[in-house]
């Protein structure tokens, strides 16, 4: 390529700087792009393809969006996988010698998009960082729209946990470490389970010593170990990593994310990603919806952050007693209360998003009706605290105590902008005239000038005795006197011509423009001193940056609460009683999400009993369709619900509380992995077996389905006496299944109880009636669902003579094993020369013939049918005797 221009030169040196992302290179009104950059952008935002001259007769590719709606087309480059790199003018047009110079001011990735209208109001955008070392890993992963920055370290079997954390945090970029993708199997885990944007962060930031100093730097602290990170390595580099990384991209001191919070996976009920996705805890298997999960159910928060706070709640179920007892004394107290709910709830309608406007405010990207919204916000919280005082319950008291009612930043904007400002702070009429005299004094000259002009239009009239005379302004050539062609013979001789129009002429006076300069004059200095005041309130307000989110958060918690008293008020739902005894007792427990899709009153519901002794596992038979797989997500839904410290839909529950729920409901082929529908069920039972602890709750369904019958009986026997032996024994467990033989294990294994769901058999057909009773059912019903599901009557009677036949020769073939193990015995009682002389002198010296064929037989070679050949002679032989 030959020689570039000047301007293309300083494109291809910032260029060089950001290889991994589209470079947005301002020129004018425009963000254009060139060369490959171009190309790729042309066909994602579906934008012309044109070119610029770069040298000497040569043409590099170039595409462009305006400036003013950049927003919409970096989002939908974002959302094509791609990274934008925002390059502007950092210097004066007018005080620049040659060349303007410009740099990236922002590289905006899919893990710190602010832009509210592309993000989800109540939930979290978190960019994450993965360092794996060795046998260990550190998680961090922030929001930059919140500030919320949380850290974690993993030490034993790090693939399956971060997986089952990423399930939980659902990033929508990970950066991570070069030894993370060598490791072949976690990035196969990682691109099959997650779509998620994922790239290497360069390996020297990953280095103790450095993540040490750039966590005590960002957070002014003088060391880590106020967060809870000492000798918590894992957890320290993957922070430091994640701060450079934003300092890198977001070129800008971020001052709301400013403290760190350590938490471990002892702190919270674990679940693994099969287990989030079967119970649809905040999104529906099929379609990935919020309606038709339980957060749709539990979800009556007034604000996004509240939203944000209840959905974590959900994916963080906890672990110690008092905490949950605490928020289930707090949602008691509010639903015995129901007029303070009420009042509460009001009050948080009219609170908005305080979290992400902090964080517009510290990027510089906000305008003063934002600052408008903080204000009001504010103002709602006097209010709120006077309600809470008045409480008599512990956990609203401490978060009454702890509510700064920020009166200060409220008192701040109040006095500073206008209580409905212009959208653009460019335009001006924020700032309250009486916030600033030199302010006033420049708005009376403006205004003053501006009344001259207005009365010139009315003197000149009378001066010239033209009527039509106006006198008008715009931007190219500022005030000017229009008289209409006929009339220009009346023109005084002071009116100097500017523009000649079609049917008119206009003119200026030295008068006019002396005092258009003064009156633009005075606007730009209004603007200008509006601009720098405005600048200096949201420097104050970033000073109390920790003081709002403080508040924010309080708030969020309180939202939280109150949408879960409105619920379990709405719902009929009672307060359940937690224990650590291993009891999980539920009288008429129902399905969260299915009471509410049905209608009438349809949902049957049923009682539940299990603890650490004689009723560990439930073993559930039954027809499909009855019932048997939304009766153990309820019991799993129910248990969850009150460890998040909700009431639940039952009469009454008693709740013990379980470090882990696994589920293996339904299965599919895997065909990304590589995997069938069988062995993706077999994958998930060995999650379970190899990590469920005595005080899970496991929830298994149809196991061993997806191979032979025999094959997935002997699998679905083996995993129960497993379950139900030394190696897990405690963990309660709920196995529904159509293999009766299971059945037989009640009373062979301790803790291990039968039961079915109930149908009536009518008119060659079954009504369900989705009740749990104890015993196991007779048959599965097969047939008569296919029926209801609707399968030609033709194939319906050809199956129920096939199942005769079928079960006919299952009964032959039963008789003829148990004959063959009576020969067997037989053989095995003649195996000695002193058990033969026995079987001689049993029989008499007549059956020995008898016993000689008996020797003969190879029991493992003998079918059914030889069996009863075998029989019939030996019978025919023994009438002889």
């Amino acid at each position: 390529m030959s020689k570039l221009t000047p301007m293309m030169q300083q494109y291809k040196e910032i260029k060089d700087k950001h290889k991994d992302s589209i470079l947005f290179f301002r020129l004018g009104d425009f963000y254009e792009m060139f060369f490959d950059d171009a190309i790729i952008s042309s066909k994602v935002l579906e934008i012309a393809l044109t070119g610029r001259n770069c040298g000497q007769n040569e043409k590099a590719p170039m595409c462009g969006v305006p400036f003013h709606a950049a927003e919409s087309y970096i989002q939908k480059l974002i959302e094509n996988g791609y990274k934008v790199a925002i390059c502007e003018q950092v210097e004066d047009p007018a005080l620049a010698k040659g060349i303007v110079k410009r740099d990236v001011i922002r590289v905006i990735t899919p893990g710190t998009v602010t832009n509210s209208k592309s993000l989800e109001d109540k939930k979290n955008n978190y960019l994450c960082c993965l360092y794996t070392k060795n046998n260990t890993a550190g998680i961090s992963y922030v929001d930059v729209t919140t500030g919320q920055f949380y850290t974690t370290d993993i030490n034993e079997n790090i693939e399956t946990l971060i997986i089952d954390e990423l399930a939980k945090i659902q990033p929508t970029e990970i950066i991570c470490n070069e030894e993370l993708l060598n490791n072949e199997n976690l990035t196969a885990l990682l691109s099959t389970k997650f779509h998620t944007y994922i790239n290497k962060y360069e390996d020297y930031m990953y280095e103790l010593n450095n993540s040490i100093d750039v966590i005590k730097k960002q957070f002014n602290i003088a060391s880590v170990d106020g967060f809870g990170l000492k000798e918590r390595n894992g957890a320290i580099i993957a922070s430091g990593a994640l701060i450079s990384y934003l300092n890198d991209t977001q070129k800008i001191s971020l001052n709301h994310i400013n403290n760190i919070t350590y938490y471990s996976n002892s702190n919270y009920m674990l679940m693994d990603i099969s287990t989030r996705r079967n119970l649809e805890l905040t999104e529906t298997m099929r379609n990935k919806n919020k309606q038709g999960s339980l957060l749709w159910v539990l979800d009556n928060t007034k604000t996004a952050m509240g939203g944000r706070l209840l959905k974590k709640w959900i994916e963080e179920p906890l672990l110690q007693k008092n905490i949950i007892e605490k928020r289930l004394d707090s949602v008691e107290y509010l639903v015995n209360n129901i007029f303070l709910l009420d009042d509460v709830r009001t009050l948080l309608k009219d609170i908005y998003d305080m979290e992400r406007l902090i964080s517009k405010i510290v990027y510089g990207n906000c305008n003063a009706r934002d600052l408008i919204s903080l204000k009001k916000s504010i103002g709602v919280i006097p209010s709120m605290k006077r309600m809470l005082y008045d409480t008599d319950n512990k956990y609203l008291q401490e978060l009454e105590s702890s509510l700064d009612d920020l009166k200060d930043v409220h008192a701040l904007i109040e006095n500073a902008i206008v209580q409905d400002p212009p959208l653009s702070t460019k335009d001006g009429g924020m700032i309250r005239e009486e916030y600033s005299k030199e302010l006033a004094q420049i708005k009376m000259a403006a205004l003053e000038g501006k009344q001259w002009i207005s009365n010139l239009q009315e003197n000149e009239r009378k001066r010239t005795s033209i009527k039509s005379l106006k006198v008008g302004y715009n931007k190219v050539f500022g005030y000017y006197i229009e008289i209409t062609k006929s009339n220009i013979k009346f023109a005084p001789d002071n009116y100097i011509r500017k523009q000649t129009l079609s049917n008119a002429e206009r003119y200026i006076t030295p008068e006019l423009k002396e005092m258009e300069s003064k009156i633009l004059g005075a606007e730009d200095k209004y603007i200008k001193l509006e601009l720098e005041i405005f600048n200096s309130i949201k420097d104050s307000i970033k000073n109390n940056i920790k003081r709002i989110q403080k508040s924010a958060g309080i708030i969020s918690q309180l939202d939280a609460i109150c949408s879960l008293s409105h619920i379990a008020y709405r719902n009929n739902y009672i307060k359940p009683t937690i224990n650590t005894e291993g009891i999980i007792d539920i009288k008429n427990g129902k399905h969260p999400v299915v009471e509410k899709v049905l209608k009438d009153d349809m949902f049957v519901p049923n009682d539940t009993y299990l603890n650490n002794d004689d009723s560990r596992m439930i073993i559930i038979t039954g027809p499909n369709m009855a019932g048997k797989s939304t009766y153990m997500r309820q019991v799993a839904l129910i248990s969850l619900m009150a460890q998040v410290g909700s009431f639940v839909p039952a009469d009454e529950a008693n709740i013990a509380i379980v470090d882990r729920i696994f589920t293996r409901v339904g299965a599919s082929d895997n065909l990304a992995e590589g995997q069938s529908t069988f062995m993706v069920e077999m994958s998930e039972v060995a999650n379970i077996l190899n990590n469920a602890t005595k005080n899970s709750l496991i929830i298994l369904d149809e196991i061993g389905r997806g191979t032979s019958t025999y094959d997935g009986l002997s699998i679905a026997w083996a995993v129960v006496e497993y379950i139900s032996n030394n190696n897990l024994l405690g963990a309660k467990t709920l196995f529904a299944t159509h293999y009766h033989e299971l059945t037989e294990l009640e009373g062979k294994l301790n803790g291990i109880k039968n039961y079915k769901i109930l149908v009536k058999e009518q008119n060659d057909s079954i009504i369900f009636l989705r009740k749990i009773d104890r015993g196991e059912a007779d048959k599965s019903y097969g047939i008569e669902v296919a029926k209801l599901a609707g399968i030609p009557d033709s194939v319906i009677n050809r199956a129920k003579n096939i199942l005769f036949d079928l079960e006919k020769r299952d009964l032959n073939n039963e008789a003829a094993a148990t004959i063959c193990s009576q020969i067997e015995k037989k053989k095995i009682e003649t195996g000695s020369s002193s058990k033969q002389v026995e079987q001689i002198s049993f029989f008499n010296n007549k059956g020995e013939n008898i016993i000689k064929k008996l020797n003969s037989i190879d029991i493992a070679k003998t079918t059914p049918l030889d069996a009863l050949n075998i029989l019939y002679s030996l019978v025919e032989e023994s009438k002889k005797l």
